[in-house]
């Protein structure tokens, strides 16, 4: 399947800016954008307004790929990605939380962007806990041979959206990934009642402390180059 995400992958993109880049990636441009911040660095980023910008190039196979940002929720990606399989990058912001599920009151995202209708790739919440011991992936859209680790669990209704739902285990970490039953550019999703869901309803996790609601673009291929641009995102918690 497409996804195949790792603890070890989670931990170059934290962690690891200072590592050497590969050829592929510095043959990158920057794209012609009125930005107040850009990198085609492996792992640049950067933090603007709250949110924490990443271009995360983390996959093998990958070409170049630029992040430009007019803030923390404005902001998109330029990727040229060749026509292979495997995931390449998932360049995203990302809102620290810190919260358990049972001490949140609330937990909400908006989002509203412009993708490409070539290429293969999603268009993701990426949801972890604070020992990235479960990953829940939201995807709001999605377009080419990509699909969700694991197995069929049914459909569900949460959050003001319907999702079909699959369970997997990387060998890191449990993914409980929801597939949005059609497409969908801009919106708002409740993201707190499909926590409460997964710990209170399927017993699947227990009371974990949300750490990082992540938002991108999982791409597998772009080939010739693909713009993928955030107009808005926000992610609000109490």
């Amino acid at each position: 399947m497409a996804t195949t995400r790792t603890l070890g992958r989670v931990a170059r993109a934290l962690l690891a800016p200072a590592l050497a880049l590969g050829a592929t990636v510095g043959l990158a441009s920057a794209p012609a954008h009125a930005a107040i911040w850009s990198s085609c660095d492996q792992w640049g980023n950067t933090t603007l307004n709250g949110y924490t910008l990443y271009n995360n190039i983390w996959g093998s196979g990958a070409g170049g790929q630029c992040v430009w940002a007019n803030s923390g929720t404005s902001w998109g990606a330029w990727a040229n990605h060749p026509n292979t399989g495997g995931i390449k990058s998932y360049p995203n912001a990302k809102k620290v939380v810190n919260k358990s599920i049972t001490s949140l009151a609330s937990l909400s995202s908006a989002y509203n962007v412009t993708v490409p209708s070539s290429g293969a790739y999603n268009t993701s919440y990426d949801i972890w806990d604070t020992d990235y011991d479960y990953e829940i992936m939201l995807w709001v859209n999605h377009n080419g041979a990509v699909g969700p680790l694991g197995t069929s669990q049914g459909t569900v209704t949460l959050g003001g959206h319907t999702w079909n739902v699959y369970k997997g285990d990387n060998g890191a970490n449990q993914v409980f990934s929801f597939l949005r039953t059609s497409d969908s550019n801009s919106g708002t999703v409740n993201i707190l009642p499909v926590l409460k869901w997964i710990k209170d309803t399927k017993g699947w996790m227990g009371n974990e402390t949300i750490g990082d609601v992540q938002f991108g673009y999982e791409i597998t291929s772009s080939s010739g180059g693909l713009d993928f641009i955030t107009h808005n995102l926000t992610v609000s918690s109490s």
